[in-house]
């Protein structure tokens, strides 16, 4: 299923009235990251992929910060600029994760000394939720999908005087969520300093649409026009195309996705202002098109889940036309 978007070009379209538009200032999370000793640039793969014509550049976030996918740019990065400001011993963070979101608020919160608590749907595998245990989070487990997870950790953090730290956006919340897009930059800056050109067409994957927005609003500020921006959801969970198709923020319906990572049935309104300016087209993909790519990109030695390779397995299936001279971007955005 395809939408072209049509706010596109009207850059005065806010749809979520009482949120920003994503952060464009990548040098702030880079000068933070400057003294992290387990920083550094992940690669750029450019690939050809038969029988496909064109160019492929695969930003690789599988070996991000020793986390294993770019959410380790986000919430650790809003604990340490926190950390900057005051001690953080008597803080605990509490988030509700459908993956790697929570490893990065456990870690954060581990190495500048602070508690972490994370609320698991009980769709959530209990490898994940022993990682989290691993990174010293204390887990816990609600609802049956992302949005009710949440909504029990909103509760539980407003119970105990803990820091809801959440990827998402919603009224009268959107400081740290900003900030934490804002980390997602990094991985953006890089890509632009790592490509000799820019790209014709770009697949960005999105659950609540975090990575997305940032990135698109950063690739717009470095290549304006030029690039056609595609945002890829499960059809199961469409939030920002429905949003989009609305005219506004609506809620989305499904059932639970093998794209767990980004079975969410709501975006974050700081997302949809961004993609709702800089976004081209959304593109909803089936599980069962997604999982049948799965083992063609491990051989191509770009394993991955189905949520880290659905801006890939959109642009393989030809959810796009796409010309023989085409440079494709996409984001290889979690280990398998």
């Amino acid at each position: 299923m395809n939408l072209n978007n049509p706010f596109r070009h009207y850059n005065d379209s806010v749809l979520c009235p009482d949120a920003p538009f994503p952060s464009i200032e990548a040098e702030r999370p880079l000068r933070l990251l400057a003294g992290c000793p387990v920083y550094k640039e992940t690669p750029l793969h450019h690939r050809q992929i038969e029988p496909l014509k064109g160019e492929f550049f695969i930003k690789d976030e599988r070996s991000r910060m020793g986390l294993g996918s770019f959410k380790a740019l986000g919430a650790a990065y809003v604990i340490a600029h926190m950390a900057q400001q005051q001690s953080l011993a008597n803080t605990t963070f509490i988030t509700a994760s459908a993956g790697n979101h929570g490893l990065s608020v456990a870690a954060g919160a581990r190495t500048f000394g602070a508690s972490s608590v994370v609320y698991l749907s009980h769709t959530v595998p209990e490898t994940f939720a022993e990682k989290l245990r691993l990174q010293g989070a204390k887990v816990c487990r609600k609802g049956n999908d992302y949005e009710a997870s949440m909504t029990a950790a909103a509760k539980s953090a407003k119970a105990n005087n803990w820091v809801l730290l959440s990827d998402s956006s919603w009224p009268g919340y959107t400081e740290l969520p900003h900030r934490l897009m804002e980390g997602y930059l990094v991985m953006a800056a890089e890509t632009v300093k790592q490509m000799k050109s820019a790209p014709t067409h770009i697949f960005l994957q999105a659950g609540v649409g975090g990575l997305a927005a940032a990135c698109a609003a950063y690739f717009r500020s470095a290549w304006v026009d030029y690039p056609n921006i595609i945002v890829v959801e499960p059809e199961a969970a469409p939030a920002l195309h429905d949003a989009i198709q609305a005219g506004c923020f609506v809620s989305s319906t499904g059932p639970v996705s093998s794209m767990g990572r980004l079975d969410c049935k709501e975006a974050s309104m700081i997302a949809l202002n961004g993609l709702a300016r800089d976004a081209d087209r959304f593109v909803l993909l089936s599980d069962h098109e997604v999982e049948d790519v799965m083992h063609d990109l491990a051989d191509l030695g770009l394993a991955t889940t189905p949520s880290g390779g659905a801006g890939l397995a959109a642009a393989l299936l030809g959810k796009v036309d796409l010309p023989s001279d085409a440079r494709i971007l996409v984001i290889l955005s979690e280990e398998a």
